[in-house]
C-alpha cells in the first residue's frame, strides 16, 4: 500500500476518532465510555503499530486542544500511545491472509485484554488519581467493573466491523491500483 493511501486512511480514522471520543461518548469525572477504540483498532489491523501510535497521539493532542474537557495531561497521551502500540503489534495484517480467522480472534481477545489491564485499569487509573486527587483503589474498583463489561463488547464490535469491512478494504484500498 502506498504511503499516500496510508496518510489518507489515517486522516479519515483520525477524524472518526476525534468525533467518537470527544462528541459521542459518555463522560463522568472518573469514567469515560466511548467507541473511540474502533478507529484505533481498524488502523492497527490495516496499517500497523507505527501508524496506530501516530493516530492515537494525534487524536489525543488535537482532541484535547480543540475540544478540552479539562486541563491537558500528558499521561493520557502516553496511555493512548501504548494502547496503539499493543493493538498495532498484535493485530496488523500486512497481507490479506496474514493469519487464520481463529488466530485473528485470539489476537483481538489478547490485545483487548492487555489494553484493558495495562492501559485502562493501570495507567489511566493512575493518571485519574493524580489529576483528580481521588484514591487510586477507589477508582480502580470502578474501572474493574467497567472493563469487565466493556471487554466482551469491544471484542464483538471489532470482530463484526472488521469482518464487514474486510472485503471492501482488500478490494479498494489494499490493492496497488493507485
Amino acid at each position: 500500500m502506498s504511503k499516500s493511501k496510508k496518510i489518507i486512511i489515517t486522516a479519515v480514522l483520525l477524524a472518526m476518532l476525534i468525533v467518537l471520543s470527544r462528541f459521542l461518548s459518555i463522560k463522568t469525572p472518573i469514567l469515560k465510555i466511548s467507541f473511540g477504540f474502533v478507529p484505533t483498532m481498524l488502523c492497527a489491523i490495516w496499517l500497523g503499530a507505527k501508524w496506530t501510535v501516530l493516530l492515537n497521539v494525534l487524536g489525543d493532542v488535537i482532541g484535547a486542544t480543540l475540544f478540552p474537557t479539562g486541563p491537558y495531561f500528558i499521561g493520557y497521551t502516553i496511555s493512548t500511545a501504548i494502547a496503539g502500540l499493543i493493538y498495532g503489534l498484535l493485530l496488523y495484517k500486512k497481507e490479506e491472509d496474514a493469519f487464520t480467522e481463529k488466530q485473528f480472534i485470539i489476537r483481538v481477545i489478547i490485545s483487548v485484554v492487555l489494553v484493558a489491564i495495562i492501559v485502562n485499569m493501570g495507567l489511566n487509573t493512575l493518571w485519574t488519581s493524580i489529576t483528580s486527587g481521588k484514591a487510586f483503589m477507589v477508582l480502580f474498583v470502578t474501572r474493574i467493573v467497567k472493563q469487565l463489561v466493556m471487554i466482551p463488547i469491544h471484542i464483538v464490535i471489532i470482530l463484526f466491523i472488521e469482518k464487514m469491512l474486510r472485503k471492501p478494504f482488500n478490494k479498494y484500498i489494499r490493492s496497488e491500483n493507485d
